[in-house]
């Protein structure tokens, strides 16, 4: 699930001037994104009409095509400003507004005003989120190369995720045990995700993901048991996914660490023979 996501927003940075006149690849990586806004706008629709189900898989939906976008948009040689520009708004509704409309009418819309600002600041925080990751993209961001290979915060796919977690849970469950009566303690939930998308807390990012040159079948093998479990028991292979996440998430403090000791600590004083 990427604002960088989540996601794969660093290949929608400009590496080369676009070319005069309409060229279909420039169109495809931007088709994508509005698709996502369209699962995203559908999924609020969805959750007024009380499809639980059907709203967080458009959410999930969204996350994988976020995941893909930028990558197609490379692999296209596609970027652009402005396919820049409108992930980030596409990437504000689908995991923004969409995951706090969704949790506030599910279980928040009893606590009137306290359960909307609840997911009111869980949306102003996905917004900060993703302006500060716009106002950092590339040359701008300030700190060393090496730090750069982490996520400062949460991202906002990961933040929608983590948000929608309480839903998947009550989905995976029984029909007779029903979470939606934590509602105080689901708010609380969602304030703590906004906290942690705007907070500076170093996170693990796709760039420290390193594949082996290995043949294509068996990564494509994998993909298709993936798509398989999410298919035929998606809440509790969503709910795998987010708890797995949630436990990386202080993992990555230490893998932090490790490296910045590594990359900082003073080279070794050589000594001269005579």
């Amino acid at each position: 699930m990427n604002d960088q996501t989540s996601g794969l927003e660093e290949y929608f940075i400009d590496d080369e001037k676009p070319k005069p006149g309409f060229q279909l690849r420039r169109l495809i990586p931007n088709f994508l994104t509005l698709c996502g806004l369209a699962a995203g706008m559908l999924a609020i629709q969805k959750a007024v009409l009380q499809q639980w189900d059907t709203a967080v898989l458009l959410i999930v939906f969204a996350a994988i095509i976020d995941t893909m976008d930028g990558a197609l948009a490379r692999l296209l040689r596609a970027t652009s400003k402005f396919g820049a520009e409108l992930d980030s708004l596409a990437d504000f509704l689908s995991f923004g507004v969409a995951p706090g409309m969704v949790i506030y009418l599910w279980a928040l819309n009893d606590m009137g005003p306290v359960g909307w600002i609840a997911c009111l600041i869980f949306a102003m925080a996905s917004a900060l989120r993703l302006a500060r990751f716009n106002s950092m993209s590339g040359e701008a961001d300030p700190r060393p190369e090496w730090a750069r290979k982490f996520f400062m915060g949460v991202p906002a796919p990961g933040g929608a995720g983590l948000a929608l977690m309480p839903i998947i849970i009550n989905l995976a469950l029984p029909e007779s045990r029903q979470l939606n009566f934590l509602a105080p303690l689901i708010g609380v939930w969602m304030i703590i995700v906004a906290v942690m998308m705007v907070s500076r807390m170093p996170t693990m990012s796709s760039k420290q993901i390193k594949l082996p040159r290995a043949p294509m079948v068996p990564l494509l093998l994998f993909a298709a048991i993936f798509l398989a479990l999410l298919i035929y028991i998606p809440w509790v292979t969503l709910s795998i996914i987010g708890t797995a996440y949630a436990v990386m998430i202080p993992l990555s403090w230490h893998v932090y660490a490790k490296v910045k000791a590594r990359n900082e600590s003073p080279a070794p004083a050589t000594v001269e023979t005579f």
